[in-house]
């Protein structure tokens, strides 16, 4: 006998478009619930994790964070998210394309193995939407962006601005968007930083809307200057979960007070419309240090965001 319509949407999903009812505390585990696929010919956008914590600095297990996340969307796939009103799933073909492989065994090969992961879903024609994993996965995967597209925007939610002065070769989740700005594929004239509340003497050009910026001016302000700085260029968005205050999100490698509340920093993603976005990672997910599933939730909410964000000038596909 053939049991139908009773779960498990990860594997028995028949289409990529449109959210489905499932129970939020069973059933096989993926993004959103959308049907895993390694198949990205029709699909808008591929969801994959990047499970990778070796560059971190403090707090290690943010390599666990794509499960995490994908744990804490159930209870976000059930029907039209708040305050958007539609099914973003319904304008946008989004599926599940599972983890990047990497052998930690052989670090040194790590980069350039998430270059290539990153380069065969764009080769697909998909766009990305990456769970991490450190920050340092966004270099190799703005590599293989800019590799396509030239050198692009940088949108960066974050507590630290990344742009500590490194060697090359070096693999550190606090050095990366300087390599970036050195490698010449983020254009630092288009790009802005975000609730950063850490001391660099030098920020390379970027733009700091800082937290306490955010504080005194509001999220539509942070959206609308985002919003002007960005232009037309294309951009990327990266969105280190530490950007939030630890009160929203404990669950993270290296908490610093005086953040965003869960609220700003959706607020500001949501007024993101408009920016021509090639892709997306949200990182530094660590659920050893979580506090019922607060920081996974709130991840998996801006990552929905994004994609409310993407969808929200597309008709109806399904």
């Amino acid at each position: 006998m053939t049991m139908k319509g009773i779960g498990d949407n990860a594997f028995t999903a028949t289409t990529p478009y449109g959210l489905r009812d499932e129970a939020t505390y069973a059933g096989a585990l993926s993004f959103l619930r959308r049907p895993y696929t390694r198949d990205l010919a029709d699909a808008d956008i591929a969801v994959t994790g990047i499970p990778f914590d070796l560059a971190t600095t403090n707090r290690p297990g943010a390599r666990l964070g794509p499960r995490a996340v994908r744990a804490a969307s159930a209870q976000l796939s059930w029907g039209p998210p708040w305050p958007w009103g539609f099914d973003p799933t319904k304008r946008l073909a989004v599926v599940d394309a599972g983890d990047c492989a990497l052998d930690h065994g052989r670090p040194a090969d790590i980069p350039a193995c998430i270059e290539r992961h990153a380069a065969d879903i764009l080769d697909a024609g998909a766009s990305m939407l990456s769970i991490g994993g450190d920050h340092y996965v966004t270099l190799p995967i703005l590599r293989a962006h800019a590799a396509r597209h030239g050198p692009l925007a940088l949108v960066h939610f974050d507590a630290h601005s990344d742009t500590w002065r490194d060697e090359d070769g070096r693999i550190d989740h606090g050095t990366m968007f300087w390599h970036a700005v050195k490698e010449g594929i983020v254009d630092v004239a288009r790009s802005v930083q975000i609730g950063i509340r850490t001391h660099n003497e030098d920020r390379l050009g970027f733009t700091w809307l800082d937290a306490a910026w955010v504080h005194q001016h509001g999220p539509a302000a942070a959206a609308e200057e985002t919003r002007r700085i960005v232009g037309d260029a294309r951009a990327y968005l990266t969105f280190d979960i530490d950007c939030l205050d630890p009160a929203f999100a404990p669950g993270t490698g290296t908490p610093v007070t005086g953040g965003l509340s869960t609220h700003q920093a959706q607020s500001i993603v949501r007024g993101l419309c408009g920016i021509d976005f090639v892709a997306m990672d949200i990182v530094e997910v660590a659920p050893a240090y979580d506090v019922a599933e607060n920081t996974a939730l709130a991840a998996a909410s801006i990552a929905l965001d994004y994609i409310c964000v993407l969808a929200q000038s597309r008709p109806d596909a399904a």
